[in-house]
């Protein structure tokens, strides 16, 4: 039977190429396919509607999309952003850094901070804080129950983006916090006892070893909350701060027949700043994934590279006799 079997097998051709019973023909995949091709009819028929349908007026949208007063509220958006993006990172970093240390006073602290700002809704704070100067005319920094140091007017000093930012920052830190204590408790525990046991003081040891290692857990979630702050700050058009959201609710109440245009283009201008976003996140999880990974993702210029080779090597292999 087995000499049989020897004998009806195919022999190989002289020069060590296998002959043509030999060669290994690629899975058939149906499904794959008709999943591919269902897609692509659906794009097609979304993106014919997009591009025909006369109610988006496309020459309007390209009218308003670069125009001073559009461009104007874009760059109140992105400082509002970058300012609560700062500080409610470096908020997050001390509320987690209180919410692990062994003080319960602290602990108690940050924790009901957290509590309360991821209760309350931003609108809600944004609207209080816009009103602040009803409750609390003048602020004054000296001794409690004592005499005062330094006093201020608050209506001159909450402006409309200061009270913008401090409202996004207040929220963010909140948010923040969870994020950077998720990532330092991500950190192997032999790593604090390494440091510990190099006699570092305890500030070294999270701003050199523990910190930078679990920055890789919160580039990734911290950047998810930058996505999501910056599209909230569309919200602080109710606070009479014109961004981009408010300069393109002003002008559409202005020109009621160019609501929809004028609607695309802050579509399209928050898809490019969280376009942009998400690059510059790509990079810097690469950057800090340095120690932790053999070999390095590969960045989308390459993945496109490698791509365009398989192909070329599938091809030929296909056409070669």
């Amino acid at each position: 039977m087995t000499e049989s079997l020897l004998l009806s097998a195919p022999a190989a051709s002289s020069s060590g190429t296998p002959g043509p019973a030999e060669r290994v023909l690629p899975l058939r995949r149906p499904g794959r396919w008709a999943a591919a091709v269902i897609v692509l009819v659906l794009v097609s028929q979304a993106s014919h509607g997009l591009i025909t349908n006369p109610f988006y007026q496309w020459d309007r949208f390209a009218y308003w999309f670069l125009r001073p007063v559009v461009l104007d509220g874009l760059l109140i958006t992105l400082q509002v952003t970058a300012y609560s993006a700062v500080l409610g990172l470096a908020g997050g970093v001390l509320l987690a850094l209180g919410r692990l240390s062994g003080n319960v006073v602290l602990r108690s602290v940050t924790w009901t901070y957290i509590w309360l700002f991821r209760s309350v809704p931003l609108i809600v704070v944004l609207l209080f804080l816009y009103n602040f100067s009803a409750l609390y005319p003048t602020l004054s920094v000296g001794v409690p129950f004592g005499p005062a140091f330094f006093t201020f007017d608050e209506s001159r000093l909450a402006t409309d983006i200061v009270v913008a930012v401090v409202a996004l920052s207040l929220c963010e830190a909140a948010y923040a916090a969870e994020i950077v204590r998720a990532g330092v408790l991500s950190v192997d525990q032999g790593q604090h006892e390494a440091a510990a046991a190099l006699g570092l003081p305890r500030r070294y040891q999270f701003a050199r070893i523990v910190f930078p290692q679990a920055l890789r857990s919160i580039v990734p979630s911290y950047v998810n909350q930058l996505i999501g702050l910056l599209k909230a700050t569309s919200l602080v058009f109710y606070v009479s701060l014109l961004d981009l959201f408010g300069s393109v609710q002003s002008l559409a109440s202005t020109y009621p027949g160019d609501v929809v245009p004028l609607l695309l283009v802050a579509t399209v201008w928050y898809v490019i700043l969280t376009s942009l976003v998400s690059v510059v996140q790509f990079y810097v999880e690469r950057y800090y994934a340095r120690g932790a990974l053999r070999t390095m993702p590969p960045t989308p210029l390459q993945q496109a590279r490698a791509h365009l080779r398989d192909l070329r090597i599938r091809f030929r292999k296909e056409t070669a006799p």
